[in-house]
């Protein structure tokens, strides 16, 4: 049974992360909803490109899911980080063991102040790295139930490394040869 995983979009997303992350995983089969975490399910990212999400965080049923994804940008990573409910969601995914995925200031901005990042290395955009944590500077860095990407010119590995946690390395690479992309 394939469980569904969630891409949060707040208003001020980088639209390379948040688009080319939901077109991966479905293209590797895997059930991807967008959220908007707006009043509506317009959002519109940090280069003036709208997006319809498919609905909105209160109407997200995230109970068991496969993974929560947030795309960095700014001001997308800290207006997810000003939502209450993807905090929520967050913590009782992190509870479950389930898996959480964030890029570029992502990491940095809404993971580590709520705390699930001790204990595990990230990456993040440079520049947004935190006192007291392990930010290695990789371009994309899996630890145990976590995945964070470095920025938008690695969004396709970072994809790929959720895919691969999901699916097996076999299918990552399939995807990685339809796209034409050399695997790090």
């Amino acid at each position: 049974m394939n469980k569904k995983s969630f891409v949060f979009l707040a208003d001020g997303f980088e639209e390379i992360e948040a688009m080319a992350t939901v077109d991966v995983l479905r293209r590797a089969g895997m059930d991807v909803i967008t959220v908007s975490v707006n009043e509506g399910v317009l959002v519109t990212g940090s280069h003036g490109i709208a997006v319809n999400a498919d609905v909105t965080v209160g109407m997200a049923d995230c109970f068991d899911a496969d993974w929560l994804i947030l795309p960095g940008g700014l001001p997308g990573a800290t207006n997810l980080a000003s939502c209450h409910r993807v905090k929520e969601l967050l913590h009782a995914q992190e509870s479950r063991g389930g898996g959480i995925a964030a890029i570029c200031a992502s990491p940095a901005v809404v993971l580590a102040p709520i705390g699930l990042l001790a204990g595990h290395k990230a990456t993040c955009y440079p520049g947004c790295e935190v006192d007291g944590l392990t930010f290695t500077g990789a371009g994309v860095e899996v630890s145990g139930n976590i995945v964070t990407g470095k920025g938008p010119g690695l969004t396709l590995e970072f994809a790929l490394a959720i895919v691969e946690r999901s699916l097996g390395r076999e299918k990552a690479d399939e995807v990685a040869s339809g796209l034409l992309l050399r695997r790090l």
